[in-house]
């Protein structure tokens, strides 16, 4: 068989978001970074292992827009593919309910969550408009992370994590799985919301779970509705970072990756969020910079002291903090402010601005207005690309806030995913399955756009060369070099736990 397959209201929240084979897993002695946790010294030898690991680790793509959800790969991606001839399309294989969390990447194995409803399969209503209200439908689900093979498609292994009926129902646009799973290459970590969090080693043997009470993620401004829940985790330096802001009892916790033990829990006087935090090395320490709609600010990553805070954003935050030219990038939208802030790590307290003001000392330049609602923003070379949901783009300079352009790149789909980045060019993918393909520079040029055949809302990936697309019912894999002449197939499924193949091996709760 071959390998290859083939302006919302302000109610009207989206929330996004946002690889080894089997018997390939990183030795267990060596940690995420390539050295030992056992040793402080090292034999040349040693080292230079050391250094190849971390060369291969900066081609993974380990949780939400990849490292420090930069959204930028090492290597390249394709520019060109046909879904209906199979051109450049590697693989196409099946992914069973709904989800809007991306893929991540670990050497030759590829993960990504979903939630399959019991009967008939749930609507997905995409598109720009005006209801703020919750999904009419609430069935029993099966919460389910699930192991692809990188280079063929095949599923190699899926566990539900969790089954019943949702204690919080989902917005029209959104799923019952909105978060993206992360890795390290010793664990991979799933976060369903108040279904609970959940650590696998990388063959799917459950390390444990934590339950983290009911997680309502909604409007403020109307409680009753329930929009479900997509801040995603993120792996650190052995650590477990989730960040819940919800409509009571907001906080930041911090866990052990190994055992689940919590090491800290900073309570937050925060609305709703679902927006995924990031950590950034500043001035020698780690922080954990976070968005917000009451605050925006970072953490102390080692025991959870708030370091600095800014106010002054809009009331739905959903894109991820980014870190480039050693500022951090903040945007929000949504209500009465949509601004764009370029953060020195440097500050204590409170770094807001004040007045009609666009700088001080702790922010080197922000504007306030033309910030984005969904889409994460993308730093890439010297420019920061910020990608509105009306299908707006922004070039800015990246160090001084100049804009270089903005132009207009689909007048007729919505933006929910975020845009990724590989060798020159930026992958923009519209809800309706659109991806245009920008390339980078402060002058525009109109893109090309490729054709998925189906709606697409999570934020794609790159590793290894390969463009990974979740689409409404598949995960796509495409790459320069593959044959269109070839038969298009699915990937064989996943042998039995007794090595026949068959059905894949699953485990349930």
């Amino acid at each position: 068989m071959s390998h290859r397959q083939l302006r919302p209201s302000a109610l009207a929240l989206v929330p996004f978001i946002g690889l080894l084979t089997l018997g390939l897993v990183p030795d267990a002695s060596l940690a995420a970074d390539g050295q030992s946790p056992s040793s402080d010294s090292t034999s040349p030898a040693t080292q230079s292992t050391m250094g190849e690991v971390k060369t291969e680790a900066a081609h993974q793509w380990p949780s939400f827009r990849g490292p420090q959800a930069s959204g930028v790969a090492v290597g390249s991606a394709p520019r060109h593919w046909n879904m209906s001839t199979g051109e450049n399309v590697l693989w196409k294989a099946p992914v069973p309910g709904l989800g809007h969390s991306s893929p991540v990447v670990w050497q030759d194995l590829v993960f990504l969550t979903t939630a399959v409803a019991e009967g008939a399969s749930p609507e997905l209503k995409v598109g720009q408009y005006g209801s703020g209200w919750s999904a009419d439908d609430n069935g029993p689900q099966r919460w389910q992370i699930l192991a692809f093979d990188r280079h063929s498609g095949q599923l190699l292994w899926q566990r539900t994590a969790h089954q019943g009926t949702p204690k919080i129902r989902r917005h029209p646009k959104s799923t019952h799985a909105n978060a993206t799973p992360a890795t390290d290459g010793r664990r991979v970590v799933a976060f369903f919301g108040s279904e609970g969090l959940f650590v696998y080693d990388m063959q799917g043997q459950e390390l444990w779970r934590k339950d983290l009470g009911v997680l309502h993620s909604g409007s403020y401004m109307l409680p009753p509705a329930q929009w479900g829940f997509a801040s995603s985790p993120i792996l650190h330096d052995g650590k477990v970072i989730v960040q819940c802001d919800i409509l009571q009892g907001s906080f930041l916790a911090v866990f052990d990756a190994a055992t689940g033990e919590e090491i800290w829990r900073t309570p937050r006087d925060e609305f709703p969020t679902w927006s995924t935090p990031t950590v950034i090395k500043a001035h020698g320490a780690e922080q954990v910079v976070v968005n917000g709609f009451k605050h925006m600010g970072a953490y102390d990553l080692a025991d959870g002291e708030a370091l600095w805070r800014l106010t002054g954003g809009g009331d739905v935050p959903v894109p991820t903090p980014i870190y480039a030219h050693g500022l951090i990038y903040m945007t929000n939208a949504h209500g009465a402010k949509s601004p764009v802030y370029a953060i020195r790590p440097d500050g204590l307290g409170d770094i807001s601005l004040q007045g009609d003001t666009t700088a001080n000392a702790h922010i080197a330049w922000s504007h306030p207005r033309g910030g984005a609602y969904l889409p994460t923003p993308l730093v890439y070379g010297d420019e920061l690309y910020v990608c509105r949901d009306q299908g707006i783009l922004r070039c800015i300079d990246a160090k001084t806030g100049v804009e270089r352009y903005k132009e207009r790149i689909d007048t007729n789909a919505g933006f929910t995913a975020s845009a990724v980045a590989a060798d020159g060019y930026l992958y923009y993918a519209s809800e309706t399955g659109e991806i245009h393909i920008v390339k980078a520079g402060p002058v525009f040029e109109p893109p090309s756009v490729m054709d998925m055949e189906e709606t697409v809302l999570a934020s794609p990936a790159i590793a290894h060369d390969t463009l990974l697309v979740r689409t409404r019912s598949h995960l796509v894999a495409l790459r320069d070099g593959v044959d269109a002449t070839l038969p298009a197939g699915e990937p064989e499924s996943a042998a039995d736990d007794d090595g026949a193949s068959g059905t894949v091996a699953e485990a349930d709760e």
